[in-house]
């Protein structure tokens, strides 16, 4: 059988209120996230700029 190089799999992670934390960020980060989520029922415009920013800050 022929081997696929690398690795098509994407990792999608929904950011909501149980993982918002810079640390929990850079868990799924080092775990293989690909795409981060947002949930944009849960919060509000402030809460969703300080959420973008600490994933900026965590890749």
């Amino acid at each position: 059988m022929k081997k696929l190089p690398g690795n098509k799999t994407k990792l999608v992670c929904t950011i909501g209120p149980a993982s918002d934390s810079s640390e929990m960020i850079e868990r799924m980060l080092k775990a293989g996230m690909n795409v981060a989520r947002l949930n944009f029922s849960h919060g509000d415009f402030t809460g969703h700029g300080e959420v973008i920013k600490k994933i900026r800050a965590a890749s």
